[in-house]
């Protein structure tokens, strides 16, 4: 039967066994940014594409095998970027379960997996999946280039960039995919009519005040980090397409969406969606300050009444930038702080003082933005005093909302190389690597155990958020409903195995 489509995009769900009891209510349900930028892509190149959310709809793996066997692709791809860099791993499981669900139903039905960790680990991928392909890129090049070989009769994969495949029993790779560098016009922002809208849901603490947390978006304005913070995959994905650039091995590659393209995405979604809350996805939005500059200017102009959140490194918020943020609808920033050592920081390659932290975020509150700080315990230099003046830092800035995180060595990043170098036990299943599933495993540091870190962790949450002083900030900021709010959250007790 001659295929319906060329391609169908595979967002796997399984966020009930990566968030427990928070995935009903607490968690966002997001968008798949990935997933949307591939379809705009592919249609670029002229390709047919839908796009299948299993996780926002809660599909199981056989009723996704039954819904691309009604669309008849000639390429699955299942996307396994999710919606930060450690979201790649720990979707593994049910992407994995997809495409043996997909292969069980149709074995001649072509199936590719793409996405941070497929990248990350590309030879042990195709070797444990049943997936009759793995890109080992960034993913939009080789998908449209995969996707057109198998128009033809006898398709040739090693003209396709960027993949792996079976030739027989031997694993077969190709040349590096590059890396798409017209972001505008290669791939002009996310195929929004190929979701559904009016499913997606904010976080939970992003609408704070009694605030609707839907309709809800996320966006790229950008693409990589120029940092190198050990314990960040973000670059896995794009690291063999830096070859074709020619940057140097310890160099990453950072690449813009101009304002004029960003803005006309979010006029769209406003306009077409009634959309309000909106996450910038980029690993690092506050940092080129013609960037940040030119889509605040813009936003300004159009007077959307936005509630947007970024994320902004402690050092990269300059002076006369804050103010531009909040008039253009930047009502929440999440700030990196990690660890209160410095010594703890330096060993990650966080390289910023403590002054500098404090005056940040007294900053951004004094202009009337809320701060969500994120900390990690279990840093390899972190003792049990050292977590417990991160808690303490914590507990004196008092941000509006706080993410607490144990150390994990996601494959890709500079800590799964050492993890591996040391023999330091890892997670067995791919779903120990979320930060809040059943079967979560840490890195144990220097001097403690994983076990150690994770039960702090937990801890450390429940001290902060029923904290008097948090609660008492709380009320005045946004209002006793929301307190309320708060202490259901705390409620929710996570099962651990590994505690």
């Amino acid at each position: 039967m001659e295929p319906k489509l060329d391609l169908v995009l595979v967002h796997p769900g399984g966020k009930h066994q990566t968030y427990q009891s928070l995935a009903k209510e607490l968690a966002a349900a997001e968008p798949p940014v990935w997933a949307g930028l591939m379809a705009s892509h592919a249609r670029v190149r002229g390709l047919s594409v839908e796009i299948l959310d299993a996780e926002v709809y809660d599909l199981s793996p056989d009723v996704v095998a039954e819904r691309v066997a009604e669309r008849n692709p000639r390429l699955v791809a299942v996307v396994v970027y999710g919606h930060q860099p450690s979201a790649s791993t720990q979707n593994m499981s049910a992407a994995g379960a997809i495409c043996t669900a997909i292969k069980q139903r149709e074995p001649d039905r072509s199936v590719l997996l793409v996405g941070g960790h497929a990248a990350a680990l590309p030879e042990r991928t195709l070797r444990e999946e049943a997936a009759d392909f793995v890109c080992d890129g960034e993913g939009p090049s080789t998908v449209v280039a995969l996707a057109q070989a198998l128009r033809e009769t006898a398709p040739d994969f090693s003209k396709v960039p960027g993949l792996w495949y079976r030739d027989g029993d031997k694993q077969r790779s190709t040349a590096p995919a590059p890396n798409l560098t017209d972001l505008d016009r290669e791939m002009p922002g996310i195929a929004w009519d190929l979701l559904p809208m009016a499913r997606y849901r904010a976080h939970n603490w992003h609408c704070f005040g009694g605030v609707e947390r839907q309709p809800y978006a996320a966006l790229y304005t950008t693409l990589g980090c120029p940092y190198r913070c050990t314990f960040c995959c973000i670059q896995a994905p794009f690291k063999r397409g830096e070859t074709l650039l020619n940057l140097a091995p310890r160099a990453n590659s950072y690449r813009m969406w101009s304002p004029e393209a960003v803005v006309r995405q979010i006029d769209h979604i406003v306009e077409k969606y009634g959309v309000k809350n909106i996450k910038i996805a980029d690993e690092m939005f506050v940092l080129n300050p013609k960037h940040v500059n030119g889509i605040c200017d813009l936003l300004i102009e159009r007077g959307h009444g936005l509630n947007i959140w970024a994320y902004a490194r402690v050092d990269t918020i300059r002076e006369g930038m804050v103010d531009k943020l909040l008039r253009a609808g930047f009502r929440w920033v999440a700030l990196g702080i990690e660890a209160a050592s410095e010594h703890v920081r330096d060993e990650v390659d966080k390289g910023f003082t403590q002054k500098e932290v404090y005056r940040t975020v007294e900053r951004l509150r004094a202009a009337g933005i809320s701060v969500i700080a994120n900390y990690i315990f279990g840093l390899p230099e972190d003792t049990h005093e050292t977590m417990k003046d991160t808690l303490k830092l914590a507990l004196e800035l008092n941000t509006e909302f706080a993410n607490f995180y144990s150390t994990m060595a996601y494959p890709g990043s500079p800590l799964y190389r050492t993890a591996l170098d040391r023999d330091w036990r890892l997670p067995e299943h791919w779903s120990g690597y979320s930060q809040h599933s059943r079967d979560s495993l840490p890195l144990p540091t220097n001097y403690l155990t994983a076990g150690e870190v994770l039960k702090f962790r937990d801890d450390a949450f429940l001290t902060y958020f029923t904290s008097p002083s948090y609660l008492e900030m709380v009320e005045r900021r946004f209002g006793t409903d929301t307190v309320r709010h708060v202490r259901e959250m705390t409620s929710h007790r996570l099962e651990r195995t590994n505690a």
